[in-house]
């Protein structure tokens, strides 16, 4: 159940599309949002100098899996600059510090190997990090510590446009009523999906033809089922791509331009189990 949370975000440089300080009010962990072209005036702020940990986030882009490191360090400014020059897929990173400079590194790093382990449970991003590890040890104190700082650290990551350990399917939404399942079956298609606040998911175990109509070869349409295949999202069987688990898109139309090898609009093409499009159960139904 969520609670009602007041976040400040504030823009030290005036920019929205800047670096951004979020913190709730009332707690004392901040999350600092950093373009990777804007790190070296970051690495100039006060906050850049203290035990912290980060997170580096690739670009999302349709049909390819989104990618994050998850690190942990006492020399923020020295970890950050040796990843700027080692390390190419990243284009922001998200750092996780304490405002009264309380973080330490047993803190750290209990909250980087849990936060390894919360990313993958959650299935959303594909984490940079290999081998799982294991937990460090940690007093009781400072464990109870480090889960308050996960759940303030979780709410602002999702608050700022990365929602690392959400699952695309909510647990709300595993039990979802029949009402609530769109299927797709134009085209040689045989998919399922389900329209989210965050867009539209197609559901593992979907099915649709390989071969692409040759209006779409050479075009986004193209590049977003090789990149879906490249990803391992959909694997290829004999005339068949299947979906190997469930995938967030956009838009009801890449879902189904990825199911039909076709353009298309997805608010007519998937239906409910009762033949009504998605347009009639999810936009007219609120005019």
């Amino acid at each position: 159940m969520f609670r009602l949370k007041t976040i400040q975000i504030f823009l030290p440089n005036g920019d929205p599309r800047g670096i951004r300080i979020a913190e709730i009010t009332t707690r004392i962990v901040q999350v600092i949002e950093v373009p990777r072209a804007l790190l070296a005036s970051f690495l100039k702020m006060a906050e850049s100098d203290q035990v912290a940990l980060y997170f580096l986030f690739s670009e999302e882009e349709d049909g390819s899996d989104r990618k994050v490191y998850i690190g942990q360090t006492g020399d923020l400014r020295a970890r950050l600059a040796k990843h700027d020059k080692e390390k190419e897929f990243w284009e922001r990173t998200l750092v996780l510090i304490s405002r009264t400079n309380s973080l330490t590194q047993t803190h750290a790093l209990f909250l980087e190997w849990y936060c390894i382990q919360e990313t993958r449970k959650a299935a959303r991003y594909i984490d940079e990090n290999g081998t799982k590890g294991s937990k460090p040890h940690t007093p009781p104190p400072l464990e109870a510590d480090c889960f308050e700082i996960f759940e303030t650290g979780h709410t602002l990551l999702a608050t700022l446009g990365y929602p690392i350990f959400d699952p695309i399917i909510k647990k709300t939404e595993t039990n979802t009523s029949p009402e609530e399942i769109f299927y797709c079956k134009a085209s040689g298609a045989d998919g399922r999906g389900m329209y989210t606040e965050e867009g539209f998911v197609v559901l593992q175990g979907s099915v649709g033809r390989k071969e692409n109509v040759p209006s779409i070869i050479g075009t986004a349409g193209e590049r977003l089922r090789e990149r879906l295949i490249e990803s391992g999202v959909m694997r290829v069987e004999g005339d068949t791509v299947v979906f190997e688990r469930n995938h967030l898109f956009r838009s009801p139309s890449m879902a189904a331009l990825s199911l039909m090898g076709r353009t298309c609009n997805g608010w007519i093409d998937w239906k409910n189990k009762d033949g009504k499009t998605l347009d009639a159960v999810k936009r007219q139904s609120v005019s």
